[in-house]
């Protein structure tokens, strides 16, 4: 355990997604204090054994900041690390209330987390670099699209394979815009998908891992192997280079057949930790040790994240409660406090 955290605990939010719920629990294993959040009572990360767990207004509500501000001022975590991107997004309003309060975080800034949550933003910044990207059309733009193209429908700022929709022509994709909302048409890429683990130092050093999706459901791997493939981990750094990105963070793309410069496409950037990140650690890599060690500001070894390939990772649904009371130790969301009453001076 780190000399850091042995007195302190960590936060981590949005424990009901399988990123926080898997990172608060792997941080259990280890040691550590963890306060877990999350904006649904439901949240069956709320109820892992030993976590002290708080619910908290979701990220879009006007109280989401000063509800975590107070969570931090009462409960001192010697570390936030945020697992929704929403969150990211709006930790970036109160970073000096945190430093404040002695809460460490280590985000990316706010220009690559607009690229990673905006889809038409990182299609622009990633071919301006040279990053090979599903061809990508607004509402308005559906007249330039080739005949003969696969198509996908999506949110443009959506997450988790939500409101994705497939078509095969612009006709359709017309009528899918209209359901969708603020959407955006890309065409479909085939081949075997992946994901890359990330860890970027801030030197803008770079350890990818990757691993397959064998198996998908609702935009989660359940099934996943780690693999090497330089082309994979030289498109994938190129692509972290052209966001500016820093610490912890997933890329999604496909590797196609063949051997042409556009074998590998990036169709996307999440600016946190994967839901399947597990299999990195199984496979060898200190990705969450690390990533702690450059939170509090000592450098990253990536000799340390190197990685097995063929570790293969099953993902289940599991039961964490059952009785007449499972939600009791979770305490309700904290009745709203003035930004200004928690740290004691104007933002």
């Amino acid at each position: 355990m780190s000399a850091d955290l042995t007195d302190r605990p960590v936060l981590v939010t949005a424990v009901g997604g399988a990123p926080g719920f898997d990172l608060a629990r792997m941080l259990q294993h280890r040691g550590y204090q963890v306060i877990g959040t999350d904006a649904n009572a439901y949240a069956a990360g709320l109820l892992l054994p030993g976590l002290t767990p708080r619910l908290i207004p979701h990220s879009s509500d006007a109280q989401y900041t000063s509800a975590l501000l107070e969570i931090c001022r009462t409960l001192r975590p010697a570390a936030l690390i945020p697992t929704d991107e929403g969150e990211i997004l709006r930790l970036a309003e109160i970073s000096d209330h945190l430093d404040v309060l002695g809460v460490r975080t280590w985000l990316p800034t706010p220009a690559a987390m607009t690229a990673c949550h905006d889809k038409a933003e990182f299609h622009q910044r990633a071919r301006q670099h040279g990053v090979p990207t599903p061809a990508t059309w607004l509402p308005d733009e559906l007249d330039r699209i080739p005949d003969g193209l696969d198509l996908v429908v999506k949110p443009r700022r959506g997450h988790g394979a939500k409101n994705v929709q497939f078509c095969r022509t612009v006709r359709q994709a017309r009528v899918l815009c209209e359901l969708v909302d603020d959407p955006i048409v890309q065409e479909r890429i085939t081949g075997s998908e992946f994901t890359a683990d990330c860890l970027i130092d801030r030197a803008g050093t770079v350890s990818v891992i990757p691993r397959w999706r064998l198996a998908v459901r609702n935009g989660l791997a359940i099934a996943a192997a780690t693999f090497h493939d330089d082309q994979v981990a030289q498109t994938v750094t190129t692509t972290l280079a052209a966001l500016g990105m820093t610490s912890l963070c997933c890329v999604q793309g496909f590797v196609s057949d063949g051997d042409g410069p556009a074998r590998v496409v990036i169709t996307e950037v999440n600016g946190r930790i994967a839901g399947a990140f597990p299999v990195s650690v199984a496979a060898g890599a200190d990705l969450i040790g690390q990533f702690l060690g450059g939170l509090f500001g000592r450098p990253v070894d990536h000799d340390r994240l190197r990685f097995t390939p063929g570790i293969h990772l099953i993902k289940y649904v599991d039961t964490i409660a059952a009785g007449p009371a499972p939600l009791a130790a979770v305490r309700p969301i904290p009745a709203p406090v003035p930004v200004t009453d928690l740290v004691g001076g104007p933002r």
